[in-house]
């Protein structure tokens, strides 16, 4: 079949159409820009748990709007906003026009080309970034909660939609709710004093149901605009209080709980409140308290995520991967709770052991600055020489209770006295014979 001669440039042929048409296409393609940091999360980690990346009762940005699951919140989020313009001391045309002013900033923060008219796009921002400053007044002022709230009280969905707005998938940039929030100049009445910033709002927020050790001093270093969205500042919320010397990752094998145990370091929990600071000091490992929960593995899953699309350095995703190695079954596990490391509320010591390797699943390891290289490498060299393990076989089998070292002197002893013995037997004999 005659294709057409491809070198001619008959504009009848059918390659300068499809070139004609190509070029269209890729004169349409949106520049990428520097603001982006709200991504769809990829399949290599969402396969270990689609459920933790996936909102559950409300949406919040576009990417998963309108998806049938979660339309029966969209009503309680027009409630909202209508309680947030009586609220503030602007109009909802006012809040329109400030959307509509960033809309291309607000597109470029996705790494998708949004779908959406303009007329579409501003009102599910408008709506959401409402709703969203509602909730963190709300649950910042108890007193502004209705009795018929059916997030807060009927139905109690405040735990769900706390778990929501903690998905990667489901931000606003920060920025939005920042300016907003301002501008709203909204009026606490029963507030004496100045007005907590939409950081200690988002802060108080996430800390009452995430337990976080973090004080509100450390929080305060860190204006709105360094905050690309909830799942950022979750982020920053957990990074390593101290900088290391990044060393380069020698080997991913590296012994548990229990091999280390039996090669004698011993186990302290942390007195830092920052998870990163895990220390081994003259054979003793000492690792912060860690909560074990539902909420936890949801929380670290969506972190890890986001730094593995936007950030340059992986501290999540490498503290992930270090208790991955220190946890292989429930022994472990019950080693960290003995030692009271690792609170349990999952109650199931195998289940915790499974959700702690699970959270490794589909992250990639970066050899060249893995956060706790050098911990791990203090570990191996540890493990690795005989008599750590030898005077730890002696310990915990000879000298683990007062009756088994009494045992040992007695039969020490017993050795000594024999020795004694066949000496004086052999003296004796060699005397005899000398006569």
């Amino acid at each position: 079949m005659d294709r057409g001669n491809c070198s001619s440039f008959d504009i009848e042929n059918p390659c300068y159409s499809l070139a004609k048409s190509m070029k269209t296409e890729l004169e349409s393609l949106s520049r990428l820009s520097s603001e982006c940091s709200i991504y769809r999360v990829p399949e290599r980690l969402r396969r270990a748990k689609e459920k933790d990346y996936t909102p559950q009762v409300v949406s919040i940005g576009p990417l998963h709007h309108g998806r049938e699951s979660l339309k029966a919140m969209e009503e309680h989020k027009m409630r909202y906003l209508k309680d947030f313009i009586e609220r503030s001391q602007e109009s909802l045309e006012f809040y329109i026009k400030v959307v509509e002013e960033e809309e291309v900033r607000l597109r470029s923060c996705y790494a998708e080309t949004i779908p959406f008219r303009c007329d579409e796009f501003v009102k599910i921002i408008v709506v959401d970034t409402a709703f969203i400053i509602e909730v963190l007044l709300r649950s910042y002022f108890p007193e502004l909660q209705d009795r018929d709230d059916r997030i807060f009280y009927k139905q109690r969905m405040i735990q769900d939609v706390w778990s929501d707005m903690q998905l990667l998938e489901n931000q606003l940039p920060f920025f939005i709710l920042a300016d907003l929030f301002k501008l709203s100049k909204v009026t606490i009445p029963y507030q004496l004093g100045k007005r907590p910033s939409i950081v200690e709002l988002s802060y108080n927020f996430f800390k009452e149901r995430m337990l976080l050790a973090v004080t509100k001093d450390n929080l305060m270093k860190f204006n709105s605009d360094k905050f690309e969205h909830f799942v950022d500042l979750l982020r920053k919320l957990y990074l390593p209080s101290q900088a290391r010397k990044e060393r380069k990752l020698q080997t991913l094998t590296m012994p548990c709980m229990t091999e280390l145990q039996q090669a004698g370091v011993r186990f302290e929990v942390g007195s830092s409140s920052n998870v990163f600071d895990i220390e081994f000091v003259k054979g003793i490992l000492k690792i912060p308290k860690l909560i074990i929960c539902g909420e936890t593995e949801l929380s670290i899953r969506n972190m890890v995520a986001f730094e593995q699309c936007h950030c340059d350095k992986n501290y999540i995703n490498d503290y992930v991967v270090i208790m991955d190695r220190l946890v292989n079954t429930h022994k472990d596990v019950d080693l960290l709770v003995e030692y009271g490391i690792v609170e349990n509320r999952l109650g199931d010591s195998n289940e915790a052991a499974i959700l702690i390797n699970k959270l490794a699943d589909g992250v990639v390891v970066e050899f060249e600055e893995f956060y706790f290289a050098g911990l791990s490498e203090d570990l191996n060299t540890y493990y690795r020489r005989p008599w750590h393990r030898w005077k730890a076989n002696l310990k915990q089998n000879y000298f683990n209770t007062p009756w088994a070292i009494i045992s040992v002197i007695a039969g020490f002893i017993l050795i000594i006295l024999t020795l004694i013995q066949s000496v004086c037997s052999v003296i004796s004999v060699v005397f005899d014979k000398q006569k």
